[in-house]
């Protein structure tokens, strides 16, 4: 049985056949994080989304502890390669294999800017990530606002989207239900809310906002689902 975890904000684990893997894994300095960098010992991958700090997070840290291969962009690849870390870059296009199944970056629209003491470094363009995992598909959208490309995710087959809805930076509850509609996802989990000014939001607001047709999931930070 495979499992994901939500760890707060945009942070997830998600445990299956030769993958323990976080996403987003910003730990250190999340209010609703359930997990340190230091609970994590057998990582085998790390995916980002983009280069905010609320995502890269302890990107660094849990890759030289574990020797997890990092799957991001060219960009921020080339950045943590400088660190020590392993990577694998990847970009907006066709599936790539993993021992695990198959990965594919998709568009999402917002900044990757990597914070460096006082400089902002190019972290290339932000993606969503679509794990598939045997028969099972989950997107992460990573931070994005509402996008026509989102249209053509339905003729994936998403069974578990995670989905932002903290407005401001990313989209909000009415744009969230409209990405739903055109993904059509079996199962959505709302992310991305709370955990700073300016991204409140209700999740019970959107979860009761959502069509019949698709299953809506809270959960709370340290809670998990199989699949």
């Amino acid at each position: 049985m495979s499992m994901i975890r939500y760890l707060g904000h945009s942070a997830f684990q998600v445990s299956a056949r030769e993958l323990e893997c976080l996403v987003d894994p910003f730990l250190k300095g999340n209010v609703q994080s359930c997990a340190l960098p230091e609970e994590f010992d057998n990582l085998t991958h790390i995916f980002v989304t983009h280069g905010h700090g609320d995502h890269l997070g302890d990107t660094i840290q849990l890759g030289l502890k574990t020797n997890a291969t990092v799957v991001a962009n060219a960009e921020i690849c080339r950045y943590l390669a400088g660190k020590g870390l392993k990577t694998h870059p990847m970009y907006i296009g066709g599936w790539v294999g993993f021992p695990f199944g198959r990965v594919k970056f998709v568009p999402a629209v917002h900044g990757s800017g990597i914070t460096e003491g006082k400089e902002t470094l190019y972290g290339g363009v932000a993606v969503g990530v679509i794990l598939e995992l045997g028969d099972f598909r989950i997107y992460h959208a990573g931070d994005t606002g509402l996008t026509a490309d989102m249209g053509l995710l339905q003729a994936l087959g998403i069974d578990l989207a995670l989905l932002p809805i903290g407005g401001r930076y990313v989209m909000d509850i009415p744009d969230a239900l409209r990405a739903v509609e055109m993904i059509r996802p079996k199962q959505v989990i709302p992310m991305h809310f709370n955990t700073f000014p300016g991204i409140e939001a209700d999740p019970a607001e959107f979860l009761e906002g959502l069509p019949e047709w698709v299953r809506g999931i809270r959960l709370e930070s340290g809670q998990s689902l199989q699949f």
